[in-house]
């Protein structure tokens, strides 16, 4: 009997921390604005003997920040440890990190599975540490630009719960929507300040076995981490059903061939000879301290989907859309606010042709400068009739680009939705005069030819007409020459 495999799952989360310095040293953090390579560096964040390290404060508040939001223990006495390996990107041969006394542990987030079903993932631990330089290779060679080395950058370790792809897509946008609420990390994958490294082994349905796993590392992208996910619990499975074992070792994703790629053996945590950092002494953090990081808090995804579900009577999955991002969120409220339009309105133009138009122009919600007033006037012209939906989508669109006023760019263009029976009833009677063969083939049952009278109307009047007006008068008007 051919048994039938589960993916076990857990993530590791690295996000490079907001900071004006790096972790250790006061150069500046912001590396990828730098003019040259290796111009934002020091003695000490290249690794030169003698130099000392001294924390970053705000980089510890927004570790504790971080660890609060996740529903962590923050731990009043954490320490830092060397992480010893050796590779061209690290200056020092170690790295500066955390391992027995992590700034956070024991915290969880629910999310989504493949069902949507709630499922708790366990965070096991957030801890802070340096990031590394980066390697330009060239053909023959490789340089190191240290511009990156030392700066603040947070790791977040889920434990092995994770037993779909699509669970552990959910639990990484969860992640990244959290820090970005928080506004310790911008979440620009494709700028490298949001990696992920997914650890999986697969084992028979029903088995509490945890198998011999793989790490996967540096995915940039959620399509990446998807489609690394999925190939490698593929791989692991067909090797398995061949009667071969699993290796542990790091794996690379080649996204070309859609391949995984091994790069070397996978090391275990006495591998990295971790010990106390002499350098720096342990970090205190106080009761009254932790709590006062705790007041900085703000609403957070899950609270503010629930909110939006309350207070706007959203579905749960449009009020999941808007909240995937504290822009979107706080765009959608200030126009709902403005408008007289029912929330799930402004939602459908927000979450259709607003963000179409955002999709097609290869924005972001940051780079949209239309007024919220603007955009909640214009949508209230098409509940009042006004403007139809489909001329409404050409104004928004010169609002987007343009900016201006919708009542005076309606007014110019000459966008007005027309009411009048009299005058729709003229240019339906006319439709249905002119084109008898399709009225007596819709008469005959060729119903899906009633989208194309309705869209002569929409041509004949430019859009003008009320499109339930013309819906009521074509319906009559073909009913009344039926044979």
């Amino acid at each position: 009997m051919k048994l039938t495999y589960e993916p076990v799952i857990g993530l590791e989360i690295h996000g490079e921390l907001l900071t004006n310095s790096k972790m250790f040293c006061s150069c500046s953090a912001d590396y990828g604005s730098a003019p040259e390579p290796n111009t934002l560096i020091c003695p000490t964040c290249t690794g030169l003997p003698g130099a000392m390290p001294v924390v970053n404060k705000k980089a510890v508040e927004l570790a504790t920040l971080v660890g609060l939001a996740l529903n962590c223990s923050i731990n009043p006495h954490n320490t830092f440890a060397r992480k010893n390996y050796y590779y061209p990107d690290l200056p020092k041969g170690y790295q500066i990190s955390q391992y027995e006394l992590p700034i956070a542990s024991k915290g969880y987030l629910d999310v989504l599975d493949d069902t949507d079903a709630q499922q708790r993932i366990t965070v096991r631990r957030v801890h802070i540490e340096e990031d590394t330089a980066k390697l330009a290779h060239e053909k023959n060679y490789a340089l190191v630009d240290f511009n990156r080395a030392g700066v603040p950058l947070l790791e977040i370790v889920s434990e092995p719960d994770m037993r779909t792809v699509e669970a552990a897509l959910s639990y990484a946008t969860k992640i990244r929507a959290i820090l970005r609420y928080l506004g310790v990390n911008s979440g620009d994958m494709e700028k490298g300040v949001l990696r992920f490294e997914a650890n999986i082994s697969v084992r028979p349905m029903g088995s509490s076995e945890f198998r011999t796993r793989t790490e996967i590392k540096n995915l940039n992208s959620f399509r990446a981490l998807t489609r690394a996910s999925a190939y490698e619990i593929e791989r692991q499975i067909k090797v398995y059903e061949s009667g071969g074992t699993i290796v542990q070792e790091t794996l690379g994703w080649d996204d070309v061939r859609g391949v995984t790629v091994s790069q070397r053996g996978k090391e275990d945590a006495h591998d990295y000879r971790y010990f106390p950092e002499p350098d720096l002494p342990p970090l205190q953090l106080s009761s009254a301290w932790i709590e006062s990081i705790r007041t900085q808090l703000p609403e957070l995804p899950e609270a503010k989907t629930k909110r939006f579900i309350t207070d706007f009577e959203l579905t749960p999955s449009d009020a999941r859309f808007l909240t995937s991002e504290k822009s979107l969120a706080n765009f959608f409220e200030s126009v709902v606010t403005k408008s007289k339009s029912p929330a799930k309105t402004v939602h459908s133009w927000i979450a259709g042709e607003f963000m179409r138009y955002l999709n097609d122009s290869g924005l972001s919600i940051e780079d949209v400068t239309l007024p919220p007033e603007s955009f909640a006037k214009l949508i209230d012209m098409v509940t009042e009739k006004t403007v139809s939906g489909n001329n409404a989508k050409v104004v928004l669109a010169d609002l987007l680009k343009n900016g201006g006023d919708p009542q005076e760019i309606v007014r110019a263009k000459n966008l007005a939705q027309v009411s009048d029976e009299g005058f729709v009833q003229e240019i339906v009677s006319k439709i249905l005069n002119d084109n008898p063969k399709e009225v007596d083939e819709y008469n005959a049952g060729k119903e899906t030819l009633f989208q194309w009278f309705m869209g002569q109307v929409a041509r004949a009047t430019k859009g003008k007409a009320d499109p339930n007006v013309a819906k009521e008068l074509m319906v009559k008007g073909l009913a009344e020459r039926k044979k």
